[in-house]
């Protein structure tokens, strides 16, 4: 045991020998350099032997030496000196950061509880919250204790002017024989006779059977090849031109498509689609609005609540809320501050694919049937064909016969539902009831404008189906596109489907 004790002695008191001799001679060395009488004993000792020129030589030594201690000195002092100063700033920065932070985060939280207390009065007033930046402190005041009179004038100045315009109203004599087959080849002549607009048939007939299976279509496709001037033509077609909307790149929210009521003025600013959707309530019409450029915004952003309405299966319950509260001087059909959507109103929309524009997505594209234009149309001759007359209630009745008369085949749903299958143990995507109900209503009314069930069920399933596919990492299923269609061939015939496989085709080489 001594051994071990002996052994540990020598080891390691070879390292903290060292260390302490390094230490000892560190601060022996300085006590050294600062040692005057040792300099007071080597000049006493050479007094005796120096003399003349080597008095001078030594006195300078001595000079130079006191300097260099001197100068360490001060270097020491001032070292010692910035080190405390420094040490004091970083303790006063560090204690303003803090100070600066929770300012910060209380301005953060007066912010957030004004802008609570100011989207409280928005949701009750129906004010533009684009304006809420601009107002002063006083009118936030206001904003915040005012209150709502009825000054016995209307509030809605255009709606009470369509009250009063419409209120003698006669409707026209509508043409309620014509077939849909009928509808779509005047509409095509009409185009091209007294609009100058050349549309190939195909097209025509996928425009008014989409009319069939939902409120929202997309024209979609490069710029300049007739997407507005083909939803314009319907309005003049139909005798009522199309109301446009043009689409802000500010648009984020309901108040662009239906106004909102300004608290101060004490009106409520009415968009000319609010004011369309009032007057169709008065009358058979078909009424078209054009959201123009409907993508160069988030459609989801200010279309949604319209999404959710049409979507409701009752029309009674297509209500959306004007206004919070009734007054007595308001339009006839604003009830408890509720419009009802006029059952004769489809929205189309015109979208751009380019930089400039925001990605439709798939919420919007699953309740909208979209019609893709990427070519110009070819001029031809035609006969000089008018307008028509017709009621939204026998252009939907010709609609719902053709969806009757016309029912997608059951041997094509089962392989419809076979492919589903398919497409979802590959690509790990579904088609969804949404798309199956608007296949159901499309087709029919397809086939029932002059076209076949098989081109309608391949439109439908290239244009809602197969377009899913962009969202994929393309590279991955290249390979497994080729199995598809094949499986496609197997399942209707090589000669058919040829929408689908083309557009499959072209994502491949995307890759």
């Amino acid at each position: 045991m001594d051994t071990v004790f002996k052994f540990l002695f020598e080891f390691l008191g070879q390292f903290f020998g060292s260390l302490w001799s390094i230490i000892t001679g560190l601060f022996g060395g300085v006590g050294n350099a600062f040692d005057f009488s040792a300099y007071v004993n080597i000049i006493n000792a050479y007094t005796t032997e120096l003399g003349g020129l080597a008095w001078v030589i030594a006195i300078i030594a001595i000079v130079l030496l006191v300097a260099v201690l001197a100068l360490c000195v001060w270097l020491i002092v001032v070292a010692v000196k910035k080190f405390i100063r420094s040490h004091r700033r970083r303790k006063d920065t560090d204690s303003l950061v803090k100070e600066v932070q929770a300012l910060n985060k209380e301005v953060m939280r007066l912010n957030l509880e004004k802008d609570k207390i100011l989207s409280m009065k928005v949701s009750q007033i129906g004010l533009n919250p684009n304006e809420i930046s601009e107002l002063t402190g006083e009118e936030i005041e206001s904003l915040k204790n005012g209150e709502e009179e009825d000054t016995g004038e209307s509030r809605f100045y255009k709606l009470t002017e369509i009250d009063h315009l419409w209120a003698d109203y006669v409707p026209p004599v509508y043409d309620n024989d014509i077939t849909l087959p009928e509808f779509c080849e005047r509409f095509r002549l009409f185009a091209c006779s007294q609009l100058g607009l050349y549309y190939d048939i195909k097209l025509i007939r996928l425009f008014v059977a989409a009319f069939a299976s939902t409120r929202l279509i997309i024209l979609q496709g490069i710029s300049g090849t007739g997407k507005t001037s083909l939803a314009y033509a319907f309005g003049k077609f139909v005798n009522n031109p199309s109301i446009v909307a043009s689409v802000q790149p500010s648009w984020r929210d309901r108040t662009e498509l239906f106004g909102y009521f300004n608290e101060f003025t004490k009106k409520f600013n009415e968009t000319e689609l609010l004011r369309a959707m009032y007057e169709a309530s008065y009358n058979e019409n078909i009424y078209a609005v054009i959201l123009d450029e409907m993508n160069i915004a988030r459609v989801e952003y200010y279309f949604a609540e319209m999404l959710s309405i049409l979507e409701m299966p009752s029309r009674d319950e297509w209500v959306v809320d004007i206004i919070p509260n009734s007054w007595p001087s308001d339009p006839k059909h604003i009830v408890n501050g509720q419009l009802k959507i006029p059952p004769n109103m489809w929205y189309i929309g015109t979208a751009n694919n380019d930089d400039s524009t925001f990605a439709i997505t798939d919420k919007v594209y699953d309740r909208a049937m979209p019609i893709n234009i990427d070519t110009k149309g070819v001029p031809f001759e035609a006969p000089l064909t008018d307008s028509v007359y017709i009621s939204y209630k026998h252009f939907e009745y010709i609609l719902n016969a053709a969806k009757v008369q016309f029912v997608v085949s059951e041997e094509n749903l089962k392989k419809i539902a076979l492919l589903d299958d398919y497409v979802i143990e590959h690509f790990r995507i579904a088609f969804g009831n949404r798309i199956v109900k608007q296949l159901r209503d499309f087709v029919p009314a397809y086939v029932g404008t002059g076209g076949t069930e098989l081109d309608g069920l391949d439109y439908v399933l290239a244009r809602k189906v197969f377009r899913k596919f962009e969202s994929l990492n393309l590279s991955y299923i290249r390979d497994e596109i080729d199995g598809l269609c094949a499986y496609i061939d197997e399942l209707f015939g090589e000669e058919n489907m040829t929408e689908s496989k083309d557009y499959l085709r072209m994502l491949k080489k995307l890759v």
